[in-house]
């Protein structure tokens, strides 16, 4: 049986032992308190199905798509010299956002739970510029050698202050946003070529150096939609930002 094959199959299995037990779970619900009709559950089912074999499908092709080549193309820049890996970043950092699919629907939902006032496009080029500047980061901090503890605590704490003077409605949607930001693309495509960043360049540690990009990746959507709050409360109204 090729690699490839064997790949494929362990993937199966792991989707499998991570789903049964939510069957089993909605299974026991159903004969006890649910009792659904029988048109609602083929359809339930159906979905159930669906959803595993897209995430077999998904995770085998990040498995041998996404993080090799990810892991190729770090290890590359790394060797190519710093001058290109910020830029790089930024660049990388704003594509992968943009393709994210829990970015649009977060950006879809805000744009109908606020009647418009807050438009989908507005959240989603803000949340991608803000995943690019702190990838751009994350690749300076590779190249200069920063502690990750000298800038993820220090923006924390701007977070915090921030919590003071930021619009209540806009705080719930920084930290949900967080979230959405670290999808498949960020954690799969991102994270790889950070590694191979580190792994590539002279006088990095890809472990020290190479991960944390993760974590400032969730702090992006937090800093920058707050920002936006404090905008809206001091400055602009919700119509400002259509």
């Amino acid at each position: 049986m090729s690699s490839e094959s064997t790949g494929i199959l362990l993937v199966f299995f792991e989707v499998i032992q991570s789903i049964v037990p939510l069957i089993i779970f909605f299974t026991l619900f159903q004969i006890l308190f649910l009792k659904l009709p029988s048109t609602q559950l083929i359809k339930l089912y159906t979905g159930l199905v669906l959803t595993a074999l897209g995430m077999i499908l998904f995770l085998h092709g990040v498995n041998n798509g996404f993080l090799p080549a990810g892991t190729d193309i770090g290890e590359y820049f790394g060797e190519s010299g710093k001058s290109l890996l910020i830029p790089l970043g930024f660049i990388l950092g704003l594509l992968a956002t943009l393709a994210e699919p829990s970015v649009r629907v977060l950006c879809y939902q805000v744009e109908e739970s606020s009647n418009g006032s807050i438009r989908a496009d507005l959240m989603l080029y803000l949340l991608s510029f803000a995943v690019a500047t702190l990838a751009a980061i994350t690749m300076a901090k590779i190249v200069y050698r920063i502690p990750f503890i000298y800038i993820i605590i220090p923006s924390y704490l701007f977070v915090l202050v921030l919590l003071l003077f930021c619009d209540k409605d806009f705080i719930g949607i920084a930290f949900d946003a967080g979230g959405a930001v670290t999808g498949p693309m960020a954690v799969s495509f991102l994270m790889s070529i950070a590694v191979g960043v580190a792994t590539a360049y002279e006088g990095a540690d890809p472990v020290a150096d190479g991960f944390g990009l993760i974590a400032m990746i969730a702090l992006a959507p937090i800093i920058f939609v707050m920002l936006l709050g404090v905008y809206m409360k001091f400055i602009g109204g919700k119509n400002n930002v259509r």
